[in-house]
């Protein structure tokens, strides 16, 4: 069926091109958006414009014919009539233009019996003959995995689908101008890392000719950032695409855009106030207000954000304190209870990370702050000075969702390095995601790096705000082969 629809098609082009008609022009005349046309009616009913769109209805009745024409901005009504038309125009319409055409109309507005602004068409032209037929001509594209993978048709059958984006780009811009206003600088570090760092996960690998080195793409934005504290910058922010191999769910994907914030002299209290100051910004741009929803869930976020710990929780809802020594045969013999997979590489920060997201998280719905985490799962953050087995560190959590991530920054070069080995041996254990040591870090740390926070969020708290899979808010994800 697909291709007898494009065999009328291709024989509808050719008629086109036979009378004369170029299909595919450079130029258009376009005198405004359809939205500007309906928006100033009045002004302009007496005058000649030229309007350009999308064919998205046709209605042939007799010798006129009504249609509808779509840009970005707006869809317009238009009227053909053949009186109002020479050379054969009005048929070369009716017979030969489908759903999915684009064209140029030229004609006066005025208004139907039933108050519908129209255009009047004397003229037109063929900007892009359509050849593969849009949905609706033969079946309603509803499946979410086929409106994934051609996402063009997604956008093209569905203005929901439109505005979405449109909202993405109103939360980047606002996180920018929010940072910009608050004295941040905005810098661009290199997708080539020689050591990937700043998070803990598995990194795509590449390959430079020009260099003849194997590169790593960034997981993180997070170490290149702190070495420009170190130059002596201040405050510094970066919205960059990162890059981990690993699974694909509701909140992941392999590449996403991030934004990461440093701010030399805060601490650990100050970012809280900064990081709920941008959050409620973010919030209001997109939702219009402090009230969301995430899979039947009302939330709101203009209450007070509650601190709730990492210690306490945990012994809670597993019974295993935290602040005792313990061993990861106790973490494991948890997870073998509740029948929690986990890889027996796992080191004790893997495991009782693993514990944590399985066991408590799940239960933490209204936003909150979850601070005092265990040094083992945070090799970048300061230790807490009134107990060392905790470090400064932040998460922002709603819904069981981690949307955010802080920490006062670790910036003694001694301990960063005994960190960074802990991890090495994790790694060499058989962990793909631990942190590799990173001997440049190292050395900028030792030229001194002030105390400073540091905030990170990725497009995962968009997607929570949209009520969507991650994937759903990307224009074009990542899919598996048919």
């Amino acid at each position: 069926m697909l291709n007898e629809i494009k065999e009328i098609k291709l024989k509808k082009l050719e008629n086109l091109r036979s009378a004369g008609m170029e299909t595919y022009p450079e130029k258009t005349k376009r005198s405004m958006e359809n939205r500007e046309a309906l928006d100033k009616f009045e002004a302009l009913q007496e005058k000649e414009l030229n309007l350009t769109g999308r064919v998205r209805s046709l209605r042939p009745m007799g010798g006129s014919a009504f249609a509808h024409i779509e840009d970005e901005s707006a869809k317009i009504q238009i009227f053909l009539n053949e009186q109002y038309m020479s050379g054969g125009k009005h048929k070369l319409f009716i017979d030969n233009v489908d759903l999915g055409d684009f064209v140029e109309v030229r004609g006066k507005l005025f208004k139907t019996k039933t108050g519908e602004m129209t255009l009047q068409i004397s003229d037109w032209k063929m900007l892009s003959k359509s050849l593969a037929p849009v949905p609706t001509e033969y079946f309603g594209l509803k499946d979410t995995e086929e409106l994934l993978r051609r996402r063009y048709l997604d956008l093209m059958m569905n203005p929901e689908t439109r505005e979405i984006f449109r909202k993405k780009n109103i939360f980047w811009q606002t996180a920018r101008k929010f940072l910009s206003k608050s004295g941040f600088l905005e810098v661009q570090t290199p997708v080539f890392e020689n050591i990937p760092g700043g998070a803990e996960a598995e990194p795509f690998a590449t390959h430079h000719n020009a260099l003849n080195r194997d590169y790593y793409l960034r997981i993180s934005l997070e170490l290149g950032l702190k070495r420009l504290l170190v130059g002596g910058y201040e405050k510094v922010f970066e919205i960059g695409r990162v890059f981990r191999n690993e699974g694909i769910d509701r909140e992941h994907l392999q590449e996403y855009d991030m934004l990461e914030t440093y701010e030399a002299f805060q601490d650990l209290r100050g970012g809280m106030r900064f990081v709920e100051k941008l959050f409620k910004a973010l919030i209001k741009s997109v939702a219009g207000g402090l009230e969301t929803e995430f899979e039947g869930n009302k939330i709101n976020w203009g209450a007070k954000w509650p601190k709730l710990d990492y210690f306490k929780l945990f012994k809670n809802e597993t019974g295993i304190d935290l602040a005792k020594d313990v061993d990861i045969k106790e973490l494991q013999k948890k997870a073998d209870e509740l029948k929690i997979k986990y890889d027996p590489n796992f080191g004790k920060g893997r495991m009782t990370d693993l514990l944590f997201k399985k066991i408590v998280r799940p239960k933490l719905i209204e936003p909150c702050f979850l601070v005092g985490h265990p040094v083992e799962v945070s090799p970048l953050a300061k230790k807490d000075p009134k107990d060392s087995r905790k470090v400064l560190r932040l998460q922002v959590i709603a819904c069981a969702s981690e949307l955010g991530n802080g920490f006062s920054e670790l910036n003694d070069p001694i301990d960063q390095r005994s960190r960074f080995e802990e991890q090495m041996k994790l790694r060499e254990a058989g962990d793909k995601e631990a942190q590799m040591l990173d001997e440049d870090y190292v050395e900028a740390l030792e030229y001194g790096m002030p105390p400073a926070f540091g905030f990170g969020f990725s497009e995962r708290l968009f997607a929570f705000l949209m009520n969507k899979s991650v994937r759903e808010t990307v224009l074009f994800p990542p899919m598996k082969e048919k």
